[in-house]
């Protein structure tokens, strides 16, 4: 009795936030997303550098997963555009404080244009459908979210990146220099927006 009473009072929590979200005001969102925004940018500054490659290890990924997470599809999404245009405008909050439109067009910059994409791609999946919201379900979708969405363009924005820069390219060295280096820091954000995500989703409407 006393387990199943937590259990209604858990799934009432969770229900009420997104009861909230999807009643909350347009101006209130907006707010949040720039939040959430101002999140990732500080994300962005903890960064570790990688001696054969010109990509950074960052925390960015943790915040674009949960972005999706809390806000849906659309003010997920709305809020990793936000992150990019106003980083372009000058907004210091890429990587080691770059900003600029000269960002997007370097080695990490395909990754950002991931970043919208796989915050709508969980927005969309979590808001949709109940059973992506059980444990394995969702570490399956972040992963996919992670290693696909985020990925590939990330891979062709840097294969993009070391062509003008006359550096010869290869799979391998692509794979070695965009995606080696970043897996086991991927897992533990993965594992740790995952842990998080089933805590606070609903496993049924």
């Amino acid at each position: 009795m006393f387990i199943d009473i937590n259990k209604d009072k858990i799934h009432e929590i969770q229900m009420s936030w997104y009861s909230w979200r999807n009643n909350a005001s347009t101006t209130t969102m907006v707010l949040l997303s720039f939040l959430v925004a101002c999140f990732t940018g500080l994300m962005a500054q903890v960064s570790i550098a990688i001696p054969w490659s010109p990509v950074l290890i960052t925390f960015q990924t943790f915040a674009v997963l949960l972005a999706g997470v809390f806000l849906g599809s659309k003010w997920g999404g709305f809020s990793m555009i936000l992150y990019t245009v106003l980083g372009i405008l000058g907004m210091p909050w890429f990587t080691s404080m770059h900003s600029g439109l000269e960002w997007i067009f370097s080695a990490s910059g395909g990754y950002i244009i991931g970043f919208i994409l796989a915050s709508i791609f969980i927005g969309h999946v979590f808001d949709n459908y109940t059973t992506a919201r059980k444990p394995i379900q969702t570490v399956i979708l972040m992963l996919i979210a992670n290693f696909v969405v985020i990925y590939i363009p990330g891979l062709l924005g840097l294969y993009n990146f070391m062509i003008n820069n006359g550096k010869p390219v290869t799979i391998t060295g692509l794979l070695i220099a965009g995606v080696v280096p970043f897996i086991v820091g991927d897992l533990l954000k993965i594992a740790m927006a995952s842990g998080i995500t089933t805590s606070i989703l609903p496993k049924e409407d």
